[in-house]
């Protein structure tokens, strides 16, 4: 097993080869069609970014921003594979295989095994937008984190991607070290395949400068081709293991040492002053965090250390942005591009000091890791910053990554370019399954639908984004989440919320209840108004059994017992 899931398994222990897309021949497009580039950070928090209020230097995403609109009120599943595979269908995960992500199949109840939608792989039951495009005569190209199945039939060459340069798994050494036979043999390296086929990550070289490299010759080929392009760039960062070139992670060092109450608190002032919480906005309060004054003076170091990289880490993810979009003005793309960033879910609050194997855990010793204080974040260090961090980035909302409250599912996001009215804060809701509806309504490409297919559940924002609309969404629309026994709905400004206790990886109890929540007047969903509303609330998990039973939503038994 090659991702943090396992660190959720005891969660899950109590709810215990498709074929290739067949997209037809490229047509020839003409050269005015939009340019559509979607980039996607992984575990970035809603404030890392400084149009989001952090404070780390991200100055070629910022002046995207400024050029286009900040999403504030955007969406995705609670983990990386389900947003993934919404992102690129439009479907909800249940229907196109990942109403469980690959790493947790073992863990689901037997009634739920084999079911449709749990394959923990994107399947062909609907399109993807590359796929689409493709159709429609452009270049499709893909490089980064795939995390949407290990075989070449489940591969981005398989799922209508003309290039791409793929990692598989959930995350992997930014150096490539982990493909050492070592790491093999305890199932924990990770893989990769270009064009389909197995290949070999160029060991030593900086995951981020990869990446941004082949996005780079893949916008060239496309130029040359006199195609349009559908480009998806999924970096690594700031997903764990923290690794960083040295002298990035050196441009950070002291700046965390007051510990992460006061970043939350800084950052929420930031965030007042920039009006993207209210001024008397209530912060969920931690979960599952030691106060920083009560930390030992080794450990504030080590956990300092620990933000340091992972600042490191967004900085240089941020200067290959630039990098990227440099490249598209040199050739003359850049105008003629709709540009979407977003994370793929909130800030991961684990704690890990070791690859995970098929076996669980390993021992940093076995793998020869070095995790003192002077080596942390280099080639041969393994770290993931925890919960005190995660829920500093996710704040004012509850919790982080792998729940369904706001800290898990609501995240950064912008749209910029062609078609965006520049200098927009939009805070209509958002979602990650909008995206291909958007890029479709971009690039003038009906959505096609037959019979058997499955609709397209996101709404486009062109008109939103141009200025025409202040919503994507009715105010009695709905979005529903389910992932890990965790559930939720929202309508407008209200949302219904069953999450399990969360631990960060730590044991929990199953046991939970639905409760209320007002995000308009609490976005940190402190208050549950379930007592005081519960006519609203019964119709709103009325609703959410209509969206379980509509898109293969398995609905356990309630549990009696913990795991």
């Amino acid at each position: 097993m090659t991702n943090h899931i396992r660190l959720w398994l005891p969660l899950l222990a109590g709810l215990a080869a498709a074929t290739a897309v067949s997209i037809g021949p490229s047509q020839s497009a003409a050269p005015a069609r939009p340019n559509i580039l979607v980039i996607v950070a992984d575990d970035l928090g809603y404030s890392d970014i400084g149009a989001f209020g952090g404070e780390i230097a991200t100055p070629n995403l910022d002046a995207l921003a400024r050029r286009g609109a900040l999403l504030t009120d955007f969406h995705t599943a609670p983990t990386c594979s389900p947003t993934r595979a919404m992102l690129l269908t439009g479907a909800d995960n249940h229907e196109v295989g990942l109403g469980t992500m690959a790493e947790a199949r073992n863990a689901l109840p037997p009634a739920a095994r084999g079911r449709p939608g749990y394959e923990g792989s994107l399947t062909e039951r609907a399109p993807t937008i590359a796929a689409r495009l493709r159709r429609a005569g452009y270049m499709t190209v893909m490089a980064g984190k795939w995390h949407l199945g290990l075989t070449e039939e489940t591969s981005p060459a398989a799922r209508g991607f003309d290039r791409s340069f793929a990692m598989l798994q959930a995350g992997h050494d930014h150096f490539g070290d982990d493909q050492k036979k070592l790491y093999a043999e305890l199932g924990a390296a990770s893989t990769y395949r270009e064009n389909g086929q197995l290949t070999m990550y160029p060991v030593g070289r900086y995951s981020a400068d990869v990446f941004a490299d082949r996005m780079i010759g893949y916008l060239r080929e496309a130029k040359a081709a006199r195609k349009p392009f559908f480009a998806y760039l999924t970096f690594t960062q700031p997903h764990w293991p923290l690794q960083a070139p040295a002298a990035d992670i050196a441009r950070y060092k002291g700046r965390y040492d007051a510990g992460y109450e006061d970043l939350r608190a800084r950052r929420l002032a930031r965030m007042k002053t920039m009006g993207l919480v209210a001024a008397e906005v209530e912060p969920h309060p931690f979960v599952g965090v030691r106060p920083w004054a009560e930390l030992s003076a080794s450990d504030r170091a080590i956990s300092a250390r620990k933000m340091e990289i992972y600042a490191a880490m967004v900085d240089r993810m941020d200067r290959n942005i630039g990098r990227v979009v440099a490249a598209l003005k040199a050739n003359g793309q850049y105008d003629n591009t709709l540009i979407v960033f977003l994370s793929d879910n909130g800030a991961e609050g684990s704690v890990l000091d070791g690859p995970i194997g098929d076996r669980g855990p390993v021992k940093p010793e076995l793998v020869g890791l070095d995790n003192s204080l002077a080596n942390l974040g280099h080639r041969n260090s393994f770290a993931a910053y925890g919960p005190g961090w995660a829920q500093a980035a996710t704040a004012p909302s509850r919790l982080a990554k792998g729940s369904v409250t706001e800290g898990g599912v609501r995240t950064p996001a912008i749209a910029a370019g062609l078609g965006v009215v520049r200098g927009q804060t939009i805070g209509a809701l958002l979602h990650v399954a909008d995206i291909t509806p958007t890029a479709l309504a971009a690039a003038g490409v009906a959505q096609d639908l037959t019979p058997s297919s499955l609709p397209i559940r996101g709404r486009s924002w062109g008109d939103l984004l141009a200025g025409r609309a202040k919503a994507a969404r009715g105010p009695q629309d709905v979005i529903g989440w389910e992932l890990f026994y965790g559930r939720a709905l929202r309508q407008g400004d209200w949302k219904a919320v069953y999450a399990p206790p969360f631990a960060f990886g730590a044991p929990v109890r199953t046991e939970a209840e639905w409760r209320l929540f007002d995000l308009k007047s609490d976005p940190g969903e402190v208050h549950d108004l379930a007592a005081r509303e519960p006519g609203r609330l019964q119709a709103l998990v009325a609703a959410w059994d209509a969206y379980a039973a509509e898109t293969g939503v398995f609905v356990p038994p309630r549990p009696t017992t913990s795991p």
